[in-house]
């Protein structure tokens, strides 16, 4: 009969395209990588994988089974997930997606509540953009993600935690500094930094503002918020930041002020993203839970020091 091993092996070779590298992230010997999947062929009675000394090809067929091996695998997957979550919560590994405009000011905020509560808790953190991390999730690479929403995630469970407004930016010598709230039209006027193609921030960012993209200089768009926030120290222009990141990149800078943008909000919805049929979901809501906590405490703090 086909193994389970036989098809973690053939994925490996389908995710490095290298026999040896994948025998090496399986922990095994490249000989006994080989001779399963010669095996799992033989069973089939059909070729997976066409090799030479310097590539490897997936045949037509192979793509076929791959996506198949693909999808029960994440089945089992989630078959110890399930079993996992009837025991101590967050006890076991658990792997976590998120995207670059949440993570760094996140994290710090959750992490050590996270820690105190969960000591066993074995967390790995990817950090990627939105489209990579939803493929992650769909092919079992990954537990769960966090991403802003509005984002496409067919297939994929959302549950929502959070939601939050954005913040406008600007050097405290700028007149619209003195203003507690600004609207779109305003921003039209102004040169607006935003975030470079790919980050779903500044799709967000334009929604809300009902941007055309050609209406923002291209020429000034950073890789990262920070890289915004500098350009603004610069008086190179304005920016908008979402509000759990404003105790990190303005707090501390007596250069910046932050005015709330003043557009029917929230401005983005924070979730969760897992398979429909992920069995750990009940320590997702613990999470969602602790991290609702922790988000409501810091937005206080930060209400009251204004």
């Amino acid at each position: 009969m086909i193994s389970l091993k036989q098809l973690i092996y053939a994925l490996a070779v389908d995710k490095t395209r290298h026999f040896k590298k994948a025998a090496d992230s399986c922990s095994v010997s490249q000989s006994a990588l080989s001779t399963a999947i010669s095996e799992l062929e033989s069973q089939l009675d059909l070729q997976i994988f066409e090799r030479d000394n310097k590539k490897v090809f997936v045949t037509p067929m192979g793509e076929q089974l791959l996506e198949r091996a693909r999808s029960i695998k994440v089945q089992i997957d989630d078959l110890y997930q399930l079993s996992r979550s009837q025991k101590s919560p967050l006890s076991f590994p658990l792997s976590l997606g998120v995207i670059p405009t949440i993570g760094p000011f996140l994290l710090p905020k959750v992490l050590p509540r996270v820690r105190e509560l969960y000591p066993d808790l074995e967390l790995t953190i990817v950090e990627e953009q939105s489209h990579v991390l939803v493929e992650m999730v769909r092919n079992g690479d990954l537990d769960t993600a966090i991403l802003a929403l509005p984002y496409a995630h067919d297939g994929l469970h959302a549950f929502e935690f959070w939601d939050e407004d954005f913040f406008t930016v600007f050097h405290r010598q700028d007149e619209s500094a003195k203003l507690t709230e600004i609207t779109s039209k305003e921003l039209h006027h102004m040169r607006l930094l935003l975030l470079k193609d790919g980050h779903c921030l500044k799709d967000h960012a334009l929604a809300v503002c009902q941007f055309n993209p050609s209406e923002t200089d291209n020429s000034l768009a950073g890789t990262s918020l920070y890289t915004l926030i500098q350009m603004v120290a610069g008086r190179m222009g304005t920016t908008l930041v979402p509000e759990m990141a404003l105790d990190q990149l303005v707090g501390e800078n007596s250069e910046l002020k932050a005015v709330h943008l003043g557009e029917p909000g929230p401005h983005r919805r924070i979730a969760f993203v897992t398979r429909l049929n992920y069995g750990g979901v009940n320590n997702i809501e613990l999470l969602m839970k602790l991290f609702r906590e922790q988000l409501t405490h810091y937005q206080s703090v930060r209400m009251k020091n204004l």
